[in-house]
């Protein structure tokens, strides 16, 4: 008799479950750390209130509430910020306090960690929409809510946002020396948001700040969620009375092709680049500040 040959797990799959395990955890840990909470739950709970505050109020010229017709655009706003700042934060955070290098010595490691990282991202930007669609309630007669269509599309525009904004953030992480620079994301990401239609119809902008707005993803997020959740007569608003939605798919497919060759790129140079000297010396850094 010949004796059955035991192959040997796969280092990727194995990599791969760990990393989904990784980013269930560090969820559920995240969600019961005060800290972590009040970040990923403020924005949204400053827009809830101000979405709550427009009660009553009708966009100009109509007497559609002018909750309702924000809401969707926030929706979108959040998955793209979510996307590209989280990514940026936590990679800047991890490569300063070893936790990278920890990864990288481990076989197949920074494939574990990126698929953990990617796990976390998608469930925490998801509890902080949950917040953020609260308001939904009060203006529901306006909104599509009831819709199954409305909520698929919504489904396949966070999918889709995260494929496309979450690479990009590594990305932009990777290239980030210190956790002080986490803040220029989170600036550049507000400033996007202004001509991207979030708080205003962007038909309403310049011309030139039209394109400005079109060419990221905050606008095309945006818009997708209006077209899930906002009446059909509402499409006036938009760029040549259309929801395009082939122009915001391959918009969005291009952001995330993007970000998927850039990303391997550039995190391998920073994980090459990490060592354990690097580490002391920006632990010794830290330690030294106000001294």
């Amino acid at each position: 008799m010949t004796q059955a040959t035991v192959r040997p797990p796969d280092a990727r799959a194995v990599a791969v479950r760990a990393g989904l395990s990784r980013g269930l955890t560090e969820t559920r840990h995240s969600l019961t750390s005060a800290g972590d909470i009040i970040w990923y739950l403020l924005m949204p709970v400053i827009f809830a209130a101000v979405l709550l505050m427009m009660q009553g109020s009708t966009v100009p010229g109509t007497d559609f509430a002018l909750g309702a017709m924000v809401l969707p655009s926030l929706i979108g706003m959040s998955i793209a910020f979510g996307g590209l700042s989280g990514p940026a934060s936590v990679l800047a955070i991890e490569r300063e306090d070893g936790t990278l290098l920890r990864a990288k010595a481990t076989p197949n490691g920074m494939l574990g960690y990126l698929i953990g990282k990617i796990v976390n991202i998608a469930l925490t930007t998801f509890v902080s929409l949950v917040v953020l669609i609260i308001p939904a309630w009060t203006v529901r007669d306006e909104l599509r809510a009831g819709e199954p269509r409305a909520w698929l599309i919504l489904v396949a525009i966070f999918v889709l946002g995260l494929v496309a904004t979450v690479p990009v953030g590594a990305a932009l992480g990777s290239l980030l020396t210190k956790t002080s620079q986490t803040g220029l994301v989170f600036m550049g990401s507000m400033l996007l948001i202004a001509p991207s239609g979030i708080f205003y119809p962007i038909t309403a902008l310049p011309e030139w700040l039209q394109w400005v707005g079109q060419a990221f993803p905050f606008y095309w997020l945006g818009l997708g969620a209006r077209s899930a959740l906002l009446p059909a007569e509402m499409v006036t608003a938009e760029i040549g009375d259309s929801w395009r939605t082939v122009e915001m798919v391959g918009a969005l497919g291009a952001w995330a092709i993007a970000g998927m060759v850039l990303a391997p790129i550039l995190l391998r140079r920073m994980a090459r680049r990490e060592s354990g000297s690097s580490v002391a010396e920006r632990r010794e850094r830290f330690m030294n500040r106000g001294y």
